[in-house]
């Protein structure tokens, strides 16, 4: 049997994937696997598709790396690939210098750009053992799916809605991106990051939007960071489509049985208060009362569970 297959059910059209291998992934948390093969040292073992800085001559050592890109030893996807951020096996995204957080969005765009015409090229980030992470050490996934797989996404406002949400003022700018929450958010303090020029591939974005959105996503997982407690579980996903944004979901809350079995998400936070959270904060100092205010009076307090 392949890695994995993707099956339709032929009555509701929706698609799974088959990948009973992924069950044998390595879990540090779980005492597993005993070493980190994200972890430098590991060089030699895996063949690299990508790294930063490239290796300037055969005999430079293998170590010097910011950012290295894998093949998935258990791909669920034609091609899956794992975007080890950084050296350091406990830093968290939120805590990475922004630097380097530019370098890990232009890794982004370069794999997006290396598979452009491949297939649907889905990027996306899990954080925590609540956020679906197997490994501790910070590291991005890339998935490129068929273009036949419907993958079932939600899509960005129409530019009527998102005047709309500008009377109502319940979104923050930068320079090059608007920060939103969606009236139909389906988690509690669900965020969207939309660029101000729509209807392009994310392969597409400048150095110069890059380095406003490695503030923004820096900057939202910090202050969510304090508002639900140090290492909260999230994800982050950037649409694969020509009209491109990142959402981020905080996975603080538990599915019950209602969510799961209709689809249909109960959230327990009202949009709105987020918004005016992220407004309040976004561009206050990190550390001092700042950080003091979110963690007692803006604590996350909404149900965790239905």
């Amino acid at each position: 049997m392949a890695d994995f297959q993707f099956l339709q059910n032929p009555l509701s059209k929706k698609w799974v994937i088959l990948s009973p291998r992924r069950a044998k992934r390595p879990d540090i948390a779980a005492g597993i696997e005993p070493v980190c093969p994200f972890c430098p040292g590991k060089e030699g073992e895996e063949k690299e598709v990508y790294r930063f800085p490239k290796l300037a001559s055969q005999g430079e050592a293998l170590r010097s790396w910011q950012i290295r890109v894998l093949n998935n030893k258990f791909p669920f996807a034609p091609i899956h690939e794992i975007v080890i951020l950084s050296q350091d096996h406990h830093k968290s995204f939120g805590e990475l210098p922004l630097p380097q957080v530019e370098l890990i969005l232009k890794t982004y765009r370069q794999r997006s750009d290396a598979h452009k015409g491949k297939g649907q090229v889905y990027i996306f980030h899990n954080h925590g053992e609540k956020g679906g992470e197997s490994l501790p050490h910070p590291h991005t996934q890339l998935a490129v799916v068929p273009a036949e797989i419907n993958l079932e996404m939600p899509r960005l406002a129409t530019s009527e809605e998102m005047d709309v949400a500008a009377r109502d003022q319940v979104f923050k700018e930068t320079n090059h991106f608007v920060i939103f929450c969606p009236k139909t958010s389906q988690w509690p303090d669900e965020v969207w990051v939309a660029p101000k020029k729509r209807g392009r591939a994310f392969g597409e974005i400048s150095d110069t939007q890059i380095a406003d959105l490695a503030f923004v996503l820096s900057r939202l997982i910090q202050i969510f960071d304090l508002r639900h407690g140090l290492e909260f579980p999230f994800n982050f996903y950037i649409y694969p489509g020509g009209d491109w944004y990142l959402r981020i979901i905080p996975r603080a809350k538990v599915l019950g049985g209602f969510e799961i079995g209709t689809g249909v998400y109960i959230n327990t936070q009202d949009p709105k208060e987020t918004i005016e959270f992220i407004k309040e904060h976004f561009d206050q100092p990190v550390g001092g009362p700042n950080e003091e205010k979110i963690k007692t009076i803006h604590r996350a307090n909404y149900h965790k569970r239905v």
